[in-house]
């Protein structure tokens, strides 16, 4: 697709201050190490570092062993207890996937696709880092992402993260996958609602929009907010989300014995890094991602895919 009638197609979906917004920032070049987004320091961007850290590991010996672990798909059960739950959706069952840098480790996302491809649930969302640079083509991250979205079986909903290209949009959106970018949609059971609301990169490009996003999702309905990072925990919960899923630290993916992470790249409270949490009167949930970033390589820290299921109180 050409860049003139893609720039058209983002206009006419996210309007056209967001879509130059985006488009404009991902136009400078390559993403900054420093600077920009709500961390100072963005490691993912700096790419002489990759080699180093891929090296150091296979010197230790830890690399092949952190290289299997990549393929170590774990599947989380996580129940959350929602007040206001219409009864219609007590049991309604979300399957949550992140950070699958999905063209840094082909093989990581077939073993994604055998492990989601036998699991019951109502509805997929994946939230965000669908590529591993932060910059460049996208055709590799689409075709391997291909390979896990080919075994969703349910309807699914996505955010861009911050490795992420606008651009991205339509191929993603052909493997069906609808995104929401400072969006909402209503999934409906009868006569209940369930609002499901997503948001652009908060990290690194920094076009969120909660108010936007949820301007429609009326103050008494249950409210699921999808975002890549936790960051935006506070916005989240006092806009009245009941529930925030997100992704983006990876849970430190290299971590010291017993999963303490030596970094989580992630500007919020270190218990919010990785699993459930709650924040005010809302829940959150936070993936240590299905695939790795930087390096194909996870130690003390497995990926994983969740399946939260909604219960009433």
């Amino acid at each position: 697709m050409a860049d003139e009638d893609i720039e058209q197609q983002l206009e006419r979906r996210l309007g056209a201050v967001h879509a130059r917004q985006r488009l404009g920032i991902e136009s400078e070049s390559e993403p900054q190490v420093f600077g920009r987004g709500l961390n100072f320091f963005h490691p993912e961007n700096w790419y002489s570092s990759h080699s180093l850290i891929e090296y150091i590991l296979k010197l230790s010996g830890l690399y092949w062993i952190g290289y299997r672990n990549t393929l170590k798909i774990q599947v989380r059960h996580h129940e959350v207890v929602v007040e206001r739950l219409p009864a219609a959706f007590d049991g309604y069952c979300l399957l949550h996937l992140s950070d699958l840098h999905a063209d840094l480790n082909p093989a990581a996302m077939q073993a994604i696709a055998d492990t989601v491809a036998g699991l019951d649930y109502d509805v997929c969302v994946i939230t965000g880092d669908y590529r591993a640079k932060t910059y460049g083509p996208v055709d590799a991250a689409l075709e391997h992402l291909a390979t896990v979205t080919a075994a969703l079986s349910q309807p699914s909903y996505g955010v861009f993260g911050n490795h992420d290209s606008i651009r991205m949009l339509p191929g993603i959106e052909e493997l069906g996958v609808r995104m929401l970018l400072n969006e909402h949609v209503e999934i409906r059971r009868g006569n209940a609602v369930l609002y499901l609301v997503g948001v652009d990169d908060a990290h690194y490009y920094r076009v969120d929009n909660v108010a936007n996003a949820a301007a429609a999702v009326p103050l008494e309905a249950v409210s699921v907010l999808l975002s890549h990072t936790p960051e935006i925990y506070r916005q989240a919960a006092h806009a009245g989300f009941d529930l925030m899923l997100c992704g983006h630290t990876h849970g430190g993916q290299i971590c010291l014995p017993g999963g303490v992470p030596v970094t989580l790249d992630s500007k919020c409270p270190r218990y919010m890094g990785s699993g459930a949490w709650t924040y005010g009167g809302m829940r959150g949930y936070t993936s240590v991602g299905a695939g790795s970033c930087i390096v194909p390589v996870r130690l003390n820290c497995l990926p994983e895919v969740t399946l939260h299921t909604l219960r009433r109180a």
